[in-house]
């Protein structure tokens, strides 16, 4: 058996403006302007409970901003 590894790409940052709907997997590097959360509720899943978190945040870097929704661990709320 031959052993592979599982090379990494390196990242390829994207601006704010460079975006367009329907895309994914980008890596952005911006401010966080405001948060809010939108849900926090408990959910039974199998014999524990978990949290789901949604959070809409407002960020942006110096070609514009947008509203990034935010989901259980993306979210942190001290």
């Amino acid at each position: 058996m031959s052993e592979s590894k599982t090379e990494l790409r390196k990242p390829v940052f994207t601006k704010v403006d460079q975006l367009r709907p329907g895309t994914s997997g980008h890596t952005l590097t911006v401010k966080v302007v405001s948060t809010k959360m939108v849900l926090q509720k408990g959910r039974a899943d199998g014999p524990q409970l978990r949290q789901m978190r949604i959070a809409e945040c407002l960020v942006g870097d110096e070609t514009g901003i947008i509203i990034f929704t935010a989901r259980n661990d993306q979210v942190f709320w001290s």
